[in-house]
């Protein structure tokens, strides 16, 4: 497996990630997920399906806040990525970030897995 870091992105409260594992590209936020930083998700996601990756795990172990912007960002993520035959799956999520999807129902369209190898094994 790759596991060399594709790229990355920062602003103070929100750093992002990228590699490649395979056919899945591994996207890991760190920090918080709001409206400020929404951008800073958004692009290394587009930027994967750009390069053909429909398998996108997002690892949210590090995540330590997210808002409805960030929620958006990535159901349009998972949108994206189902209709090129993929799809986007959730990992690690801490107690603060799963409430936002629980009490969105954004929980219910996601595959959500423990670990990231998990994740990449499904």
């Amino acid at each position: 497996m790759d596991r060399g870091t594709v790229g990355s992105a920062q602003s103070g409260r929100l750093l992002v990630e990228v590699r490649e594992e395979g056919a899945s590209a591994v996207v890991i936020p760190a920090g918080e997920l709001d409206h400020h930083t929404a951008d800073l998700l958004r692009e290394p996601l587009d930027g994967c399906l750009d390069k053909g990756f429909a398998r996108l795990v997002v690892d949210c172990s590090r995540l330590e806040f997210c808002d409805s912007t960030g929620l958006n960002v990535l159901l349009s993520a998972r949108l994206k990525a189902e209709a090129a035959g993929g799809g986007v799956h959730l990992v690690g999520m801490q107690p603060v970030v799963a409430r936002v999807f629980e009490i969105t129902g954004a929980d219910a369209v996601f595959t959500v897995h423990d670990t990231l190898e998990a994740a990449l094994g499904d």
